[in-house]
């Protein structure tokens, strides 16, 4: 069928710029180009701090339904198949609001909004899918950031809860990642995310509180001896002179 152009005054879909450049250059499975473009128009007709879009929603849609008809797999397949390799390329979020319905899959934009939405749900039971749940079929295995035998990243941590980095941040975020133990900064984080203070003005002064203060780790107020900082802040004054939050001649 011919298309007849665009009537006058039609609405307008708010779509990222990379999608029609890097996204679109690298893109190459139909039903992943297709997904792509109509899970953005499905996400803007949502309301609310997280725009997700139900994976039944996605199944049931008569666009992607007719538009992937006549390839080498179900429409169905199709579809599922577009919206893991988006989820594979980073360009939508997957994640369950019910950990008691694990078949039950949501989908958000990879955008700043989204994800700080996301991290929200997260400290009200809500797990990042990709994260957490073992899928059965190849298209659906889950990202994983951080596996058993490597350590966990503060920048990831930043950017997936508080947002972008600038290089003088980085090196305050390296900075902290040597002097303190990864459980406080990881509970530091969760404080300033269930807080909603989400600065790493807010996170430091939580550590730089504990190290000063003491941090209640259950017993009786005091430092386990695997969690105490105190030798590495010492090590670090001794090889920096100070402490990033002290001047120099504070000693």
């Amino acid at each position: 069928m011919e298309f007849s152009g665009f009537p006058s005054g039609v609405h307008a879909t708010s779509i990222p710029d990379p999608v029609l450049g890097v996204l679109l250059e690298q893109i190459d499975d139909l039903a992943e180009l297709k997904v792509t473009l109509r899970g953005f128009w499905l996400a803007n007709q949502k309301k609310g701090a997280l725009r997700a879009v139900s994976q039944d929603e996605f199944l049931n849609d008569k666009v992607l339904v007719e538009g992937l008809k006549g390839i080498d797999q179900s429409p169905h397949e199709a579809i599922q198949r577009g919206l893991s390799l988006a989820v594979q390329r980073h360009t939508f979020l997957v994640f369950q609001s019910d950990s008691s319905k694990p078949n039950h899959k949501l989908y958000a934009v990879n955008a700043e909004s989204d994800r700080r939405a996301l991290a929200r749900l997260q400290t009200e039971g809500g797990v990042l899918l990709r994260e957490t749940i073992q899928q059965e079929d190849s298209y659906d295995e889950p990202y994983t950031e951080t596996s058993g035998d490597t350590k966990p990243n503060i920048f990831a941590l930043y950017e997936n809860n508080i947002g972008t980095i600038s290089p003088m941040l980085a090196e305050k975020l390296k900075e902290a990642e040597e002097l303190y133990p990864w459980p406080w900064i990881g509970e530091a984080f969760q404080i300033a995310v269930t807080q909603n203070k989400r600065s790493w003005a807010y996170i430091s002064a939580i550590l730089r509180r504990w190290v000063d203060e003491g941090k209640d780790d259950g017993e009786s107020g005091r430092h386990s001896q695997k969690d105490n900082p105190t030798n590495h802040l010492e090590e670090y004054r001794q090889l920096r002179g100070h402490l990033p939050w002290e001047s120099s001649g504070d000693r």
